[in-house]
């Protein structure tokens, strides 16, 4: 099977490309914007005709999109996640290769939802932001293709790899500097949202499992467990060995943190923690029914959040 990966450089794209160069009956070839990609290509730029003159000479079986982009103001959200989209569709329906598109949205895309749910699949999604709406109208455009694909809504993702400006990656670099500092207490905020983490290896999983199925529509990538970020925080000080105090910030009224994930020093060269941890438009709880991965793939997330927080450790600790 010839997979076309897009995006294989991204937080994710490196882990699903190492889990699909893993599968010997697999022929993987990664397209990109950077210069180590098998083929350059821009999806927010590139014309669908480009696009699709590539996939009849290369001819995959199976499209992964794991490219677009979490930060940004909505023109550049709306150009990486939802033009690059629609040009992967276009290019798709021109094509005669006939290929299986399995697509990476995100939780986001629901929004807030109510302390102690769990989101199926079928709960209406109602974005908070405009990264959510740009993947949003992403996922509408995949649906509404009439291409045999699958949209897989991944929640939280942790693990290696995990960007050093993420709330996890936020909380790992404050505790390396307290540690590094000798700093006895350790100040941080807004520790009361809780999410829903997921490997980004058990990611990688579902990818090449829904690479592999007949499934179509959305399916849900998570935990099914929501943890609160002073849950996180704990497991992190004690995989780090940090003996100090964790105090936590009180949230003023109306909801919003004085501060942040951060350091409690405000020197020069301790800048402020910054204004919220979790700028994602989900509000202060998100929890996944994974159920459906779990019917129609075959698939349950098998690494801990301890082990996900111990691996982001040591690529912090390594920063000393």
């Amino acid at each position: 099977m010839r997979v076309l990966l897009i995006g294989a450089n991204g937080y994710l794209g490196r882990f699903v490309a190492d889990r699909l160069l893993a599968d010997p009956a697999v022929q993987l070839t990664a397209l990109g914007r950077g210069d180590d990609a098998d083929v350059r290509f821009d999806l927010a730029t590139g014309s669908p005709g480009a696009l699709t003159r590539f996939l009849d000479a290369v001819h995959p079986g199976v499209v992964v999109n794991c490219a677009g982009a979490t930060r940004g103001g909505a023109r550049e959200l709306t150009r990486h996640n939802t033009v690059a989209v629609a040009t992967v569709c276009e290019a798709l329906r021109r094509s005669g290769c006939g290929a299986r598109l399995v697509q990476i949205g995100c939780g986001a895309e629901y929004g807030p939802s109510q302390p102690g749910s769990s989101t199926a699949e079928d709960a209406v999604p109602r974005p908070g932001g405009p990264y959510g709406v740009s993947k949003l109208a992403a996922t509408e455009l995949v649906l509404g293709s009439g291409l045999d694909a699958v949209v897989l809504r991944v929640f939280s993702p942790a693990g290696p790899g995990t960007p050093a400006g993420s709330p996890l990656g936020r909380l790992a670099e404050a505790m390396r500097r307290a540690m590094q500092s000798g700093d006895s207490d350790l100040k941080l905020g807004g520790l009361g949202v809780q999410r829903d983490f997921v490997d980004v290896r058990d990611v990688a999983r579902a990818v090449h499992a829904a690479s592999l199925s007949a499934a179509q529509g959305v399916i849900n990538i998570g935990s099914g467990r929501a943890v609160r970020l002073r849950e996180a925080a704990s497991v992190l000080a004690r995989v780090a060995g940090y003996g100090g105090t964790l105090l936590e910030l009180d949230a003023p009224p109306g909801g919003h943190l004085r501060g942040g994930i951060g350091h409690p020093r405000t020197d020069p060269d301790h800048p402020s923690p910054m204004a919220y941890p979790y700028p994602d438009g989900c509000g202060s709880w998100q929890q996944a029914d994974v159920r459906t991965a779990r019917d129609r793939l075959g698939w349950r997330p098998r690494i801990s959040l301890e082990e996900s927080l111990a691996d982001i450790w040591m690529e912090a600790a390594c920063r000393i």
